[in-house]
């Protein structure tokens, strides 16, 4: 199980989220505002941390930049706002995930699992380890990858779009994030050219390009490769 940094203001919902979470066998340490949650955020780190946007004294973007100034953890943000700007900000400055209220319970839990499975696998993972996801392996070194069992040539944008995308494995990277990391500043470039190069990449890698499971899109924020 893990330790959860849980940060909600509404008693309520945060009283329900310790409840459902102590029943799943997880430590839970819960914040009502953002100096509190940064107060909680000491050794032994928590394994992930459940950040509400909207929360009071430091808001939950800048609780977030400093989280993530600090350590890796995973961050799942928690937000009733559904607007692509606050969605975006947020991974931009370092969430991993999102999720908008109201919720399912299994739909938490599975993020939970998922980011935290993520986490302990990148904290012993070594830089010169083979990337690896369901039915795709990437060898930085040979400048290779292979696809259900067959080798698979990418071009150099391709290929590195693939290698930062299973890097990040199942966390969301926004669009403006992709660009930077893979054409910096060589020269001006759109959305329209990193959604080509998707859509060249989803041909080499996908069963079904036209219904993709493995490099998919979120709506309005960017991309992300599946782990499962």
């Amino acid at each position: 199980m893990a330790t959860v940094l849980l940060v909600e203001d509404d008693d309520t919902l945060r009283e329900a989220l310790v409840y459902l979470l102590h029943r799943e066998g997880h430590d839970v340490r819960a914040a009502a505002d953002g100096q509190a949650a940064l107060d909680a955020f000491v050794p032994p780190l928590p394994d992930i941390v459940l950040l509400d946007l909207m929360i009071p004294v430091i808001d939950g973007i800048e609780v977030c930049r400093r989280i993530r100034e600090a350590s890796n953890v995973p961050i799942i943000m928690l937000t009733a706002k559904n607007s692509e700007g606050d969605i975006v900000l947020g991974l931009e400055v370092g969430a991993d995930d999102y999720i908008t209220k109201p919720f399912s319970t299994p739909e938490l839990l599975a993020r939970i699992r998922s980011a935290v499975r993520r986490g302990r696998a990148e904290a012993k993972a070594k830089p010169e380890d083979i990337l690896q996801t369901p039915g795709i392996t990437l060898d930085a070194e040979r400048h290779r990858v292979t696809v259900d069992g067959k080798t698979v040539a990418l071009p150099l944008k391709e290929f590195e779009l693939l290698e930062l995308l299973m890097s990040h494995a199942g966390r969301v990277l926004t669009r403006p994030q992709l660009l930077k990391r893979i054409w910096g500043n060589e020269f001006p470039v759109d959305t329209k050219t990193l959604d080509v190069h998707v859509r060249r990449l989803r041909a080499k890698i996908e069963p079904d390009p036209a219904n993709p499971r493995r490099l998919v899109t979120v709506r309005g924020v960017g991309y992300r490769i599946e782990m499962e």
